[in-house]
């Protein structure tokens, strides 16, 4: 078995503005010094959605995963890193909570989950376009897009581990133990993409493409690992795991369909078909036993479930109409075309 390449650390990206350029610049220097020097930035001038903050929070996310070639892993809980990151967080947090919108009365965990099961048949979106009419590089400018998460899949919700409890704590692992292979290392998702990545001619490497995607794929994954960072987000973190397994199902099918059409090798097909029947049956998991008994032993964070499966959609619809806009007018959705 090849070894997946996603156990290399990467090297870090280039920056993009001040604020990447900052982060960057204290991660090059070597060893942290312990004490706090505050760092000032000017993260109240910047659009929270925007390329360069989306840029900086990622980077200090990533620390907290497989970190970077060449960075002291010190730098992982340095004050004055976790400074600049937590007004990052502020500024990214307020932005979505004002896309959310007002949560009404009447919103509750149950229905809106209920509201994601439902399937449209001709709906609109990447994975709809794909499966009609989309080209092959069009895919694979999709999987560079969705690399940073798949190669990383399952790791951001797992931060929610040891926020559960019960019913919830065991329902949600045995649900990321599919992800993570059911004990197999060949059958780990994670290694699964590396394999689609390998077969569509794109670099596998873990974020092999963190200098060419935009901001809103960044957006996409720095939200669950905010989510899953922050213990009073643990109801935000399983409402877009709750969202993510639901709607991964009928989405992956699409694909699928997509990469049947365009008779693409078959590790690009078997990472959706695996998708297909997997999170099929996590959706009922997740429903009843994940989030159902969640929110039964602590109710007051149903509210917070809501959010966090409207938050995923605000992300989510961003990144969606960022990929429709370049399509439909034939350029690259990449920052920097594919090879």
């Amino acid at each position: 078995m090849r070894l997946p390449s996603t156990t290399v650390e990467p090297a870090l990206p280039q920056a993009v503005g001040p604020l990447s350029a900052t982060i960057l610049d204290l991660l090059h220097r070597g060893r942290p010094a312990l004490h706090l020097w505050p760092t000032d930035v000017p993260v109240c001038e910047a659009d929270p959605y925007a390329l360069d903050p989306q840029l900086a929070l990622y980077v200090c996310y990533e620390l907290h995963y497989r970190g970077f070639a060449g960075v002291n892993p010190r730098w992982e809980w340095n004050p004055a890193l976790l400074q600049v990151r937590a007004r990052l967080e502020d500024a990214f947090l307020s932005a979505v909570r004002h896309d959310v919108g007002d949560i009404g009365p009447g919103a509750t965990a149950a229905t809106e989950m209920d509201a994601l099961s439902v399937e449209l048949i001709d709906g609109e979106g990447p994975s709809y376009f794909l499966r009609d009419k989309g080209s092959w590089e069009q895919m694979r400018e999709y999987f560079a897009q969705r690399s940073l998460y798949h190669l990383k899949e399952g790791d951001p919700h797992a931060w929610a581990i040891p926020r559960l409890t019960g019913q919830a704590k065991a329902s949600f692992v045995a649900v990321e133990f599919d992800e993570f292979g059911g004990g197999r290392g060949e059958r780990v998702h994670q290694h699964l993409f590396a394999e689609l990545m390998d077969a569509a001619g794109l670099d596998s490497t873990y974020l092999g493409y963190l200098d060419d995607v935009p901001a809103p794929a960044l957006a996409s994954v720095n939200l669950m690992s905010m989510f899953g960072l922050h213990r009073d987000l643990r109801g935000a973190a399983m409402g877009h795991f709750a969202s993510t397994e639901i709607t991964s199902s009928p989405g992956s099918r699409r694909l699928m369909e997509a990469l049947e059409r365009m008779g693409a090798p078959e590790p690009c097909v078997a990472f959706y078909r695996e998708h297909v029947e997997a999170d099929a049956v996590h959706e009922q998991v997740v429903r009843t036993d994940v989030v159902g008994d969640l929110v039964a032993r602590e109710p007051q964070l149903d509210r917070d479930v809501v959010f966090g499966i409207r938050a995923r959609d605000v992300v989510e619809d961003r990144l969606a109409a960022h990929l429709m806009e370049c399509w439909t007018q034939d350029r690259s959705s990449l920052r920097r075309p594919l090879a």
